[in-house]
C-alpha cells in the first residue's frame, strides 16, 4: 500500500501561484498519478493526471478548467508529483487531493485511483 503526503497548500491571492507536491512512500510512484479537488459543499473532481497514453508513458491530461495554468509532473527519482499552479482564481479554492491508479492508462473518474493523500488547503483570495 503506498502512503501519499501532499504539501505546499496555503492562502494566495488571486492571479498568485502555489506548487503543491505529494511524496510518495511504500513504493515506488504509480504509473497514473492524478490531483483532484474538492471545494466546500461540492464533489471531488478531477484536476490533472500524468500516465500512459497509448505508447506516451508521461502523458498528462488536464480538466479544462485548469488547463493552461496547472501543470502535473513526477520525480521518479524523489518519488514525487507535482502541481505547479499558476494565475490562480478564488474558484481554484478546494483542497487539493494527491491520488494514485494501479492501472496504466490515464484516468478522470476518482474511483480509478485507489490510494488518497490526506489533502492540502487552497485558499485564493480575491
Amino acid at each position: 500500500q503506498v502512503r501519499l503526503v501532499e504539501s505546499g497548500g496555503g492562502l494566495v491571492q488571486a492571479g498568485g501561484s502555489l506548487r503543491l507536491s505529494c511524496a510518495a512512500s511504500g513504493r515506488p510512484l504509480s504509473a497514473v498519478m492524478g490531483w483532484f479537488r474538492q471545494a466546500a459543499g461540492k464533489e471531488r473532481e478531477f484536476v490533472a493526471a500524468s500516465g500512459w497514453r497509448g505508447f506516451t508513458r508521461d502523458a498528462t491530461d488536464y480538466a479544462d478548467s485548469v488547463r493552461g495554468r496547472f501543470t502535473i509532473s513526477k520525480d521518479i527519482a524523489k518519488n514525487t508529483v507535482a502541481l505547479q499552479m499558476s494565475n490562480l482564481k478564488p474558484e481554484d479554492t478546494a483542497v487539493y487531493y494527491c491520488a494514485a491508479r494501479d492501472g496504466l492508462d490515464l484516468a478522470r473518474d476518482r474511483n480509478a485511483f485507489g490510494s488518497w493523500g490526506q489533502g492540502t488547503q487552497v485558499t485564493v483570495s480575491p
